[in-house]
């Protein structure tokens, strides 16, 4: 049995109610609670959501960046750096992630932006842009919650900000201009910073990854792997939530009155994109395991090709379109509906797995088996 499976195995073992803490058990509730929290202050903090929106460098939200970095680093200090080579080799995890994210997913809901917004240009452009930005940064949360490979969801990640890097601008123009052209549809003009995509690749990836790396190697080497899975890794665990919590609140906040006093365009917003995180993460699921990818893997690559990089998209539309623009609304939307749904398909994939993935050593027998330490 691997390192992994093992860890799994262990977790499952032992009582629920050890392996869960009360922030981990209520988490859903939580969520929307920040949620709430943060529509209640956008709407009725006067000058709230201009003085958050201020404090920026190189175009990246500060106080967003702050509670993103904070989310991020626990986990990413979890993974086992030295077992990332069992993930780079394996041909079928990577040829499929990359087709789901970058050919599957951006194409899915160019078709469902069409479909449900044909009347609302800006907000059938914002999801579009939404669509291509692959996630970097809340996947890890949803794929641990999962207790998904978390190896293999540090290595996909870094090869889908890579090609995020590359490919967003080349499919934006192929999405909003090419496509429909040849299909006899509106086109949209948009310029893409390479500056913003880049900055949000080393901020939200690359800052992270580095302390994790950093922590890990470090600390194994001062005092041994046990000490640091044991009593250092537990300690500094319920940080991602913390962060998780704080970027929720802030990132509505932000917008909370242009959601509130929008409720139908939000509504109408609100279909296509539960339908995209919903089958993109079945889709993904199913293929994965078609291909005979484990549980750990499978559901590493559901959710990072379910997941879209908020940050991004939204950065993108405000820097193109303008801060009061129907394209940066639906930015903001898509974490409104991501983050609840994202956190349903965690149950939903601590519950399939056992029925889809029988006798696999990887899948967590006890349901909501939460953040593995």
């Amino acid at each position: 049995m691997s390192t992994t499976a093992s860890a799994v195995a262990q977790t499952a073992s032992r009582p629920v109610g050890q392996e869960m803490s009360f922030l981990d058990r209520w988490l859903a509730v939580w969520i929307l609670a920040a949620m709430a929290v943060g529509l209640l202050l956008g709407r009725f903090v006067p000058g709230l959501d201009t003085a958050l929106d201020a404090v920026k460098i190189g175009g990246i939200s500060v106080p967003i960046a702050v509670g993103l970095l904070v989310m991020m680093y626990p986990v990413l200090a979890k993974v086992r750096y030295d077992e990332m080579h069992r993930v780079t080799g394996d041909r079928k995890l990577l040829v499929l992630s990359l087709f789901l994210n970058w050919i599957v997913g951006p194409a899915f809901m160019f078709t469902l932006a069409w479909v449900f917004l044909p009347d609302l240009p800006e907000f059938r452009t914002g999801l579009i842009i939404v669509g291509l930005a692959r996630c970097i940064a809340m996947v890890f949360i949803w794929n641990d919650l999962a207790c998904g490979d978390r190896e293999a969801a540090a290595v996909l990640v870094a090869i889908n900000s890579v090609f995020q890097v590359v490919a967003f601008g080349a499919l934006g123009w192929f999405y909003l201009q090419v496509l429909p052209s040849w299909l006899g549809l509106e086109t949209t003009s948009a310029q893409f910073s390479v500056w913003a995509i880049v900055a949000s690749v080393l901020v939200f990836l690359g800052i992270p990854l580095l302390a994790g790396f950093l922590t890990r190697t470090l600390g194994e080497k001062a005092k041994g792997r046990q000490w640091y899975e044991e009593s250092f890794l537990p300690t500094i665990g319920p940080w991602a939530m913390y962060g998780l919590l704080f970027t929720i609140v802030l990132l509505f906040a932000m917008q909370g009155e242009a959601i509130t006093s929008q409720p139908w365009d939000v509504a109408r917003m609100a279909v296509p994109l539960l339908l995209y995180f919903v089958l993109m993460f079945a889709i993904s699921l199913f293929a994965s395991k078609a291909v005979g990818l484990n549980y750990a893997k499978s559901t590493s690559v559901a959710f990072t090709a379910s997941g879209n990089n908020f940050e991004l998209a939204i950065a993108v539309s405000i820097g193109t379109f303008g801060i009061t623009s129907g394209q940066a609304l639906a930015g903001v939307v898509g974490p409104l509906i991501e983050v609840p749904v994202l956190v349903g398909l965690v149950y939903v994939a601590l519950w399939l797995g056992p029925r889809l993935f029988r006798d696999d050593p990887t899948v967590p027998t006890r349901s909501g088996a939460g953040v593995r330490s």
